[in-house]
């Protein structure tokens, strides 16, 4: 099947992409509502962009009435945000976090999930996530007719849960992906859980 997307309209355009660009790392953003409550939502259009200075990248669209997402509002009101890698066991409640909101609602609440403190952050991180990244808000570029807002963080700060810390032949640090267990994104409500891991050496 060839598929012309000149010929397709923007919802059908996003159901195509997110069903063929796969998997996708899920970047489950916190960030300080107004009121010092606190937003958590998920972003599966989300990446690494640069080391020097380490940033990502991830893209915000708009809510189903047009206007600015709470997430979008409140870092650039605020400058700050941890952006959490979700395992297998969280799908649920991170699922749970993607439903809109009224203004200065806590998903956090809403999902049953508990906050805890971030070393060196003034923000806090979701317990059991077992990667955070502390993220000050570096740029932020429009794109689209949306448009969508693309949100560079300069990662500041990173939380790795012990139990996925490892040493490598060298004694350098080495994260265990498995023991992180990422959930990732793929077309419609399907999610993708850790798979086996392929070691190629590129010489």
């Amino acid at each position: 099947m060839d598929i012309d997307y000149s010929e397709l309209s923007a919802n059908k355009a996003y159901f195509t992409m997110t069903q063929s660009i796969i998997p996708r790392p899920v970047a489950w953003v916190l960030s300080e509502n107004a009121d010092g409550g606190h937003n958590l939502a998920p972003f599966s259009f989300f990446t690494a962009v640069c080391n020097d200075p380490p940033i990502l990248m991830f893209s915000i669209g708009k809510k189903t009435d047009g206007t600015n997402k709470d997430t979008y509002n409140n870092i650039i009101s605020r400058n700050r945000f941890v952006v959490h890698l979700a395992h297998s066991e969280q799908a649920e409640q991170l699922t749970q976090t993607s439903k809109e909101l009224p203004v200065n609602e806590s998903e956090v609440e809403h999902s049953g999930l508990s906050l805890v403190p971030f070393n060196n952050s003034s923000l806090p991180r979701v317990e059991g996530a077992r990667i955070a990244m502390d993220c000050e808000l570096y740029d932020v570029k429009e794109i689209g007719n949306g448009p969508h807002h693309l949100v560079f963080g300069r990662i500041k700060n990173l939380y790795i849960d012990d139990c996925a810390v490892e040493l490598d032949s060298k004694d350098r640090m080495k994260i265990a992906a498995d023991k992180i267990d990422p959930i990732t994104r793929l077309g419609g409500s399907e999610y993708m859980t850790f798979g086996d891991i392929i070691s190629i050496s590129r010489s």
